[in-house]
Formats: C-alpha cells, sequence, structure tokens
C-alpha cells in the first residue's frame, strides 16, 4: 500500500490512505492542484481534462487526455499524469497558454484549464500535419476546412471542452495559430520513452477495495471467487454513479490495462476487438476500414470520453442508449465471454435480456468484440440527438444492408432508445430482402420501421419524435444511396 503513487507534473505523489473510491480529480484538488476544476462531474464539460502518458505505436509515448471526474485515482498508480500546473506557470507560459490568452481565449477561466489541457494533447500529436504554407505564429490563421486548422488541429480534439461565457471563435483561433513543439520541448522530449507499464494494484481502505489483477487469468479467477466485484474499465459510466448517485461498491477490479483485452486482430473472415481497448485507439487502429464504425466514433460523446471508454464497458452495462450496440448489431457482431472454466461466444442479438440485463454471468466478463468479414456494401449510423456532438441519444439506428442488381439481398438494423434494450429491426429487415431497393420499397418498409420497438417518452423526447425518427431513417439512408450514384454516373 505505501507502493503505491501516481507521478504528477514530474513528482511522485503517494495515494496511501486515499480512499477507494476517490476519483484522480477529487485528489489532485485535494493535494493542492486545484488548476483542474469541476463542472459536471460527469464527463461533459472537460474543465477537470488532464493528460497521461500512453503507450504509442512506435513504443514512445503519447499525452492523452482524459476526464479526471471519472477516473479512480487508483486506476493511475504507476501511471504519469500532467495537469494545467504542469504546462506551465505564470512566468513561463506552456505555448498553447500563450495563444489562449493571445486570442482573448479565456473570460472567466474556469473552463480554461481543461481547454488547456485537451488542446495540448493535439499539440503533441505526432500525426498533427500542417500545411507547408502554414506560419505558427500568424496574427490571423485562415479556416482550412470547419474542423481541421491549416496547422493540422483536429478541432474534434476540443469536442470534450464546454465554455459558457467565452465564444468558441477565440479558442478555435488560438488552436489555429499553435506551431509545432520546439525540440527541447521538456513534454515532447519525454514521449520518446515508453509510457509506464500498468502495474497490479490492491488498496483497501475502511472496508472498500480497489484491486487491478495482473492477468487475465488472475481476474477470472477473482470473479469466480467475488461475483459481486464491479468490473471497471474506462469508468466512464461508473465515474457518473459514483459522482452524481454517490455510488460506491466493496470491491472495484480494474480491467482497461489488461493486454489480454486490448487487442485488435484482422483476419479473413473476422476482425476481434479487444473489450478494454479505448474506442480512440480502436478509431485510430481500424482507419476507416469498417465504415459503419467510422461513421459511429465522431458521434460518440468526445474524445476526452472516447479516449477511456470502451466496447466492453458500453456493452457491459446494457444501457438501452449506448451508441455501440445498434451498430454492432447491424455489423452482426458477437462478443466473447470469459470466465474460468472458459470462453463461449454469443451473438449480440441474444445478448441483452431486459433492462441493462443480459447472459453474462457475474463470472463472466466481455473479452472481445467480433465482427465477421465481408462487410455489407451499404451501411449508415444515424444518431438522433440535441446536439451534433458530444450528446445521449434519443434515437440511434444503424443499417448494413447488400444490394445486388438492384435488389436487397441481405439486411440488418440496429436500434438504441426505442426499446428497455438495444434491438434488431427484424420485421423491417424482411421487408427489405428480397424487394427493389427504390422509393417504394423504402417507404413501405419505413411504415414498418416507425413500429419497431416499444419507445417511451422522456426528458430527451418524446415516444411520438423517436417513432418518427425511426420512420425517417431509412429514407435517409435511401436518398444517401441515391446521391451516391448519380455522383459515381456523372
Amino acid at each position: 500500500m505505501n507502493d503505491i503513487a501516481v507521478t504528477v507534473n514530474g513528482q511522485s505523489r503517494p495515494l496511501a490512505g486515499t480512499p477507494a473510491h476517490t476519483t484522480a480529480l477529487d485528489w489532485l484538488r485535494d493535494s493542492g492542484l486545484s488548476g483542474s476544476k469541476e463542472g459536471c462531474a460527469e464527463g461533459e464539460c472537460g474543465a477537470c481534462a488532464m493528460l497521461v502518458a500512453t503507450p504509442s505505436a512506435d513504443g514512445g509515448a503519447a499525452w492523452t487526455p482524459v476526464n479526471a471526474c471519472l477516473v479512480p485515482v487508483y486506476a493511475l498508480n504507476g501511471q504519469e499524469v500532467v495537469t494545467a500546473e504542469g504546462l506551465g506557470g505564470r512566468e513561463d507560459l506552456h505555448p498553447v497558454q500563450e495563444k489562449l490568452a493571445e486570442a482573448g481565449g479565456s473570460q472567466c477561466g474556469y473552463c480554461t484549464p481543461g481547454f488547456a489541457c485537451s488542446m495540448a494533447g493535439e499539440y503533441y500529436r505526432a500525426d498533427r500535419a500542417p500545411e507547408a504554407d502554414h506560419v505558427g505564429d500568424e496574427d490571423s490563421c485562415p479556416v482550412h476546412d470547419p474542423e481541421h486548422g491549416p496547422n493540422g488541429f483536429d478541432l474534434h480534439a476540443l469536442s470534450g471542452n464546454l465554455c459558457r461565457c467565452t465564444g468558441y471563435r477565440p479558442i478555435r483561433d488560438a488552436a489555429y495559430s499553435l506551431g509545432s513543439p520546439a525540440e527541447d520541448d521538456p513534454l515532447l522530449r519525454r514521449l520518446a520513452d515508453p509510457a509506464p507499464a500498468a502495474v497490479p494494484t490492491d488498496a483497501a481502505v475502511d472496508g472498500a477495495r480497489f484491486l487491478r489483477p495482473a492477468t487475465l487469468a488472475e481476474t477470472l479467477r477473482l470473479l469466480r471467487e467475488e461475483p459481486e466485484a464491479l468490473l471497471v474499465a474506462g469508468s466512464t459510466d461508473w465515474g457518473v454513479e459514483v459522482n452524481i448517485r454517490g455510488r460506491r461498491a466493496p470491491l472495484v477490479v480494474a480491467i482497461e490495462q489488461l493486454e489480454e483485452l486490448r487487442t485488435l486482430t484482422v483476419s479473413d473472415d473476422v476482425v476481434e476487438i479487444g473489450a478494454a481497448l479505448p474506442l480512440s485507439e480502436v478509431e485510430k487502429r481500424l482507419d476507416g476500414s469498417i465504415p459503419l464504425l467510422a461513421q459511429l466514433f465522431p458521434q460518440f460523446a468526445s474524445r476526452l470520453i472516447r479516449n477511456r471508454g470502451t466496447f466492453g464497458g458500453n456493452l457491459g452495462t446494457g444501457s438501452p442508449i449506448g451508441d455501440t450496440p445498434p451498430a454492432l448489431l447491424a455489423l452482426d457482431a458477437r462478443i466473447v465471454l470469459a470466465s474460468a472454466d472458459g470462453e463461449r461466444e454469443v451473438e449480440l442479438a441474444e445478448y441483452f435480456t431486459g433492462y441493462r440485463q443480459s447472459v453474462r454471468r457475474p463470472d463472466e466478463l466481455i473479452r472481445a468484440v467480433r465482427i465477421p468479414l465481408p462487410l455489407s456494401s451499404v451501411t449508415g449510423f444515424h444518431k438522433i440527438a440535441k446536439r451534433r456532438f458530444d450528446d445521449i441519444s434519443s434515437v440511434a439506428v444503424a443499417f448494413a444492408l447488400d444490394i445486388e442488381d438492384g435488389m436487397v439481398t441481405t439486411a440488418r438494423i440496429g436500434l438504441g432508445g426505442v426499446a428497455a434494450t438495444p434491438l434488431r429491426a427484424y420485421a423491417t429487415e424482411q421487408a427489405l430482402v428480397g424487394s427493389p431497393w427504390d422509393i417504394a420499397t423504402v417507404r413501405s418498409a419505413s411504415e414498418i420501421l416507425r413500429g419497431e420497438g416499444t419507445p417511451m417518452s422522456d426528458h430527451r423526447a418524446s415516444a411520438d419524435y423517436r417513432s418518427l425518427m425511426l420512420n425517417t431513417a431509412l429514407l435517409k439512408l435511401y436518398s444517401t444511396t441515391v446521391i451516391e450514384s448519380k455522383e459515381v454516373s456523372a
């Protein structure tokens, strides 16, 4: 217990005696590092953002921004963290801090430390490629495209950071005016060395215990002995329960660093994705090779959340409004459930049994998601929410169709937000298969799709609205295919 510590801004700080449920944000602030702020305590505002050293593909490290309010501090045992204070001080501002000040990117300043950390993560991104003629210290920065600057800055890096008083234009200007890190930049030089390896952890304080097993086999043995243990990967869901609802668990088992759960392999007939591989990493490794997921990722919460969130966590919680289940249902995915007795494979369409319930036994965990190949030729992911990005779905619809000689040969449709569980729209699929892909078929099938599920009314949307969105989703997909076919013909 005395060896448990986190390196923060280059200094090792012990965790001994810290309550097991404590978040990184609360621990940082209690340690005197008050630059990180608590805005929402549920991962929506980014005021608490910090940088964590994570492994990079070249064997070095990358600075990855995450929400400190959601991460259990014991999950950072042995890890390396940089907060806003570690970027720079009043007398030696970091380039990101300088540009924010020059552009007038801060008013009340509450959100600014989080913006600075997220912006710094993008500043140090190894593959950020500026245009050849861009000068980093220009006074004015022309817009390159709606979401990228001429310096290669991806605005999605700031999608999880909210500002309520400054306005986003000066913040964007600051981001787009950044040059490249100097060769002697200490935070850049740090990235040449490997990120810290995961450290097995066992901390028991006041009757609560946080445990990080060393291997998957050890984890599965533990689950057999302690079936009530709470499994936590990215903690983007459990962290909200801890902060907002005051939930506590006697035994939390962290699995996000288990190498067996962080794989991604592609064979001739299947893509297998480890259940604990962060969604941002999945997105990077797939690099658009699964178009349906490529549409999903930018709409899944924010980059801050995707840097921690996982497929396993999104499926494991069983939420009917999770974004990944509809897409995975359309992809005909199967999940691999592992226990100390072995593994079994389950069709995702048969996995959910009720509201936040599934066929997974207490002694099992989700090891991987398997997506069969080849992929369908026509896919689409439609998310209806109050905001374009960083929001919870009112309705999510995913399509995967094969169309040959103008006829629908296969169809899979995944739905979220319209029932107690994510589900397949089997009746609509049956109406499509064997029918011509034309407006008459689509209109007829759309009426069937409208009646799928049992939508309810809540603060996000009414039941009637949800049904209407189902009714229009297939028409939207059809119009996309018509436009694409015209473009090909032209």
